[in-house]
This record gives C-alpha cells, sequence and structure tokens, in this order.
C-alpha cells in the first residue's frame, strides 16, 4: 500500500491514561514516523492537549467524536446507544476507507463488536481472532485467540491457524511458520473433544504448516512459531504471561536492594537487565491486532502509555503495508475451496460404496 496514502484512525479518549497519554502517543508517531493520522475524540480537548506538546503536526487530522464507551460500560454500547462514540467513529472512518486501521486502548469488548459489525468481517472468517505477539527463547510467537471468542468451533482454530500463519509470516518474517495447537500434550489423542476434533481438522489443510499439538511450556520455548486456541485459554495464557513479567521485574528490583555486592552486580549487568526488560515489556509490542476483518484493528493494554500507543500505531501501519487483511481473506477463500473439495469427494466415495 503506498505510504502517501495510509492513514490510521487513533481513539484518543480510549484507555486509563486518555486522552494525554495517547495524545502523546499519536503526537509522536506523527512527527518522529511521519505517520497520517485521525486522531478520533473531542476536538476541543483534542486541540488543547496536542497544542502543550509544541510544534504542530501536520500530520494529525482531530476527528470529532462527542461520546466516550466507558471501560465498564456494556461490549453492545457503540452499537446501540452511544453512535456517536469515539470508538464507533474510528470503526466508520475505516469501513468507509478515510483509514486503513484503527488504534484503541479503550473497551476490548465494545472494539470487537464494532469491528465485526461496523467495519465487518472478511467473507468466509466465521469468527475474527485476536491474536498477541509473545517473546520466547527464540524471538517472537503469535498467540491467538486470547480473548474475542468464546466457545469455539473445529473450523474457527482452524480460521485462527491460517491468520496466524500469515500474521507471523508478513509481520514477524518468518519465513515457514510452524503452527501447533494448545493441549495437554502432544499425542494426538489428548486433550478435550475440542481439541482432539481441531486436530483431525488440521491435519486435513495443506495451507499452513502444522507440526501438532503443543503444551503450554512451548508458547515461550520457541517451539512453534503461532498457538492456536480457544480464546478463554489463549485469554488465561496471555494474562499469565503479563503478570509473570511483572513478578520478574519487581523480584529483580528486590533482589538488587538486597546487599551493595548485589548493587554492585548490577551496575555491571545493567544492560542486560534493560533487554530483559524490554523483551518483557508490552508496551514494546503494541496493540493486539484482530484478524478476519476488512481493515486493521488494533487493540492495546488499558494502560497504554505514549510508548504503547505509539508502538500500536507502528504495528498498524505494518499491517496496513503488508495489505494483510487482504492476503487473509485470500487465503481463507482458498480454505474454503479446499474444504468443498474434500467434502464432494467424500461424498463420492460413500456414493460409490
Amino acid at each position: 500500500m503506498d505510504q502517501t496514502s495510509l492513514r490510521i484512525a487513533v481513539d484518543a479518549m480510549g484507555g486509563d491514561f486518555a486522552p494525554t497519554a495517547v495524545v502523546k502517543g499519536a503526537y509522536q508517531a506523527a512527527i518522529e514516523d511521519g505517520t497520517s493520522i485521525l486522531l478520533v475524540g473531542d476536538e476541543e480537548v483534542v486541540r488543547s492537549k496536542l497544542a502543550r506538546l509544541g510544534e504542530s503536526a501536520e500530520s494529525i487530522e482531530i476527528v470529532h467524536a462527542e461520546e466516550v464507551v466507558g471501560m465498564d460500560e456494556p461490549a453492545i454500547t457503540p452499537i446501540r446507544r452511544k453512535r456517536k462514540s469515539s470508538i464507533r467513529v474510528c470503526g466508520e472512518l475505516v469501513r468507509d476507507g478515510r483509514a486503513q486501521a484503527m488504534v484503541t486502548a479503550g473497551n476490548t469488548g465494545a472494539t470487537l463488536i464494532v469491528a465485526k459489525m461496523v467495519i465487518g468481517a472478511i467473507e468466509g472468517v466465521d469468527r475474527p481472532a485476536l491474536a498477541a505477539v509473545l517473546p520466547n527463547a527464540r524471538g517472537r510467537s503469535v498467540l491467538l485467540d486470547v480473548g474475542a471468542n468464546i466457545g469455539s468451533k473445529p473450523a474457527h482454530l482452524r480460521q485462527f491457524a491460517v491468520m496466524g500463519f500469515f500474521f507471523a509470516q508478513e509481520i514477524l518474517g518468518t519465513e515457514a511458520p510452524r503452527v501447533g495447537l494448545m493441549s495437554i500434550g502432544e499425542e494426538e489423542t489428548k486433550g478435550t473433544d475440542l481439541t482432539r476434533a481441531v486436530f483431525r481438522e488440521m491435519q486435513k489443510s495443506s495451507g499452513f504448516n502444522f507440526v501438532g499439538n503443543v503444551e503450554g511450556r512451548d508458547v515461550f520455548k520457541g517451539s512453534v512459531d503461532v498457538v492456536v486456541c480457544d480464546g478463554f485459554v489463549g485469554n488465561a495464557i496471555l494474562k499469565s504471561a503479563e503478570s509473570m513479567a511483572q513478578m520478574v521485574a519487581t523480584m529483580i528490583r528486590q533482589e538488587v536492594g538486597l546487599s551493595w555486592r548485589n548493587r554492585i552486580g548490577y551496575m555491571f549487568a545493567r544492560p542486560a537487565f534493560e533487554g530483559l526488560r524490554r523483551r518483557l515489556d508490552y508496551r514494546e509490542y503494541g496493540g493486539a491486532p484482530l484478524l478476519g476483518i476488512e481493515g486493521g484493528c488494533f487493540i492495546g493494554h488499558g494502560r497504554s502509555n505514549p510508548k504503547a500507543i505509539r508502538n500500536s500505531i507502528r504495528r498498524a501501519v505494518e499491517f496496513c503495508e503488508a495489505d494483510l487483511h487482504s492476503k487473509i481473506r485470500d487465503k481463507v477463500a482458498d480454505l474454503h475451496r479446499e474444504e468443498e473439495r474434500l467434502g464432494g469427494e467424500s461424498g463420492a466415495e460413500e456414493i460409490a460404496q
């Protein structure tokens, strides 16, 4: 996609530290990265926040939205009650082609509803999936779904695998991503009725590099590049990972303060600890993309600071430059054609018998 025509709609009012943190992050993306941004929110408030940041950013356009969906409001709010909310306006900008992607740190449920009902799902995608990029011992891996879908069917997880495969290939630069199915054992017979059925579905497909079942340890071991699971399981893994990262940082600080020897040792090892901190910091990775919709949608952590917002915008730009949603659309269409062919062959076999 032509960089000059690329615009990202940013929900200025979404998140625990909005609008200050969001406006600052968007401003940094515009000034330092040259990104064209549609900053959506209360125009008077957003303009005053921008004015405090210094030089004007010509690549930022303010789009007024008079309502805000609170973090504790029902997911359906932007559809039924607050039709002029910043989250919904962002979705409409993507739907109408004024922006190619939206970024928000606001209400996750409301964003999912807007993405599905306003922007729209790719034809053939039954359930868009929320993907998270996590650090592992060998680099980075993709985990999906991490909360958009609870109670998925085997066909849904098969679609997640296709979308995760292309995300890892195009965005993370993994040439032939290895796709694993989260279960409680490597054997085909292990797991729930769902995982066993998904395993059989995955084996039928030639559109991605399926390597079989994986366990929880494999997420951070780097055994695979894409981990597929139901949204309930994925969200639990993601929240556990965030908690673990925070615990590690806290324990390091505690150990450093125990003695002068530890403090001296920390001074020499500080670059290594800083590198570790960055690898574990969710703010470095930006928002999680919702894969399977007609455009880009990135949902950031509610506690996103300016760095997290800026990195979310960067991820959205990468997504659009790779034209990833179009590639997913084409691959999903191929998947459905393959299913129809296999279904036809099965039917012919039954008739012959």
